[in-house]
């Protein structure tokens, strides 16, 4: 018998440290929690994306907790040392560079390997890109699909695309400036250029700026303008999205087949007629299998 994994983030704090995963500001330094800065100065480490970007943030807020790199090309090396150090009673905060750990970033290697050794992860709130930039865009805020980035690879991200494509849900993508009026183009050919998008740039900082119109607005927009800042795209959903046809008889035998049309109401001859077509059979050998000849 399976048994639920309950983890109490404040409750009966044991003998070893705990995980705290700490938002930071998106832009606007004046983001940045009450909460967050207390948890900087107390746990005994910060794992930081970037060590030089982050010591900026804690110099700002007088925080002198130190800092141990923790990136997507360590994360093999620092994860069995951030456990030992937890487990020996010590707690580390995780931050990113900006926005919620664990989001386009490596810490969710870091959570999982927590978990997996009883270590308590405690999440604060705080600032996100994607959220920030869907309720300001203007498009259906709810049911939305938070997808990041795309794969940089061409083929990949067409059939990326090609999955989301029917998505009714609004969408929340992350890109880089000097990558997106490439990826315009391709959402515009797997969407359809009159496809309604919010494009969310420079967000909390001065020049903050969302440009609403279709994919194909977009685009030309990429071509005649300076494009800078990094950018949230937010994709309306598909609401005439194309029907996907359910094989229903996927998987079954062909005895099983030509019962399920006859139960269905077709007549035992056509049922055999229909499944002899589909198999590409001669209709006399769906007719001896159905009746055991």
């Amino acid at each position: 018998m399976s048994e639920i994994a309950a983890q109490s983030s404040f409750q009966g704090k044991g003998t070893t440290g705990s995980l705290y995963l700490v938002p930071t500001p998106i832009g606007n330094l004046s983001d940045m929690t009450f909460r967050a800065i207390d948890i900087l100065k107390e746990v005994d480490y910060i794992a930081a994306e970037d060590t030089r970007n982050t010591q900026k943030l804690l110099n700002h807020f007088d925080i002198e907790t130190s800092q141990l790199s923790f990136h997507e090309h360590n994360t093999q090396e620092r994860i069995p040392q951030f456990i030992e150090k937890i487990l020996a009673g010590q707690s580390i905060a995780q931050v990113s560079d900006a926005g919620m750990p664990s989001i386009s970033d490596p810490g969710h290697d870091l959570v999982k390997a927590c978990i997996e050794a009883k270590i308590p992860v405690v999440p604060l709130p705080g600032a996100n890109a994607g959220i920030t930039a869907l309720i300001a865009s203007g498009l259906a805020p709810q049911p939305f699909l938070f997808y990041g980035f795309l794969s940089r690879k061409p083929k990949d991200q067409k059939e990326e695309l090609a999955e989301l494509k029917n998505q009714t849900m609004t969408i929340i993508f992350y890109e880089a400036p000097h990558r997106l009026k490439k990826t315009l183009a391709q959402l515009a050919v797997s969407f359809g250029g009159q496809r309604k998008v919010v494009l969310c740039r420079e967000l909390t900082k001065r020049y903050e700026e969302f440009l609403r119109g279709t994919l194909d607005d977009a685009i030309e927009w990429a071509g005649s303008d300076q494009v800078r800042g990094e950018f949230c795209v937010i994709v309306e959903g598909n609401d005439s999205p194309e029907a996907t046809e359910v094989d229903h008889l996927a998987g079954m035998t062909i005895e099983e087949q030509v019962g399920y049309l006859i139960e269905t109401g077709m007549k035992t001859n056509d049922a055999i007629k229909e499944i002899a077509k589909k198999q590409e059979m001669k209709k006399q050998e769906i007719y001896n299998l159905y009746h055991h000849i």
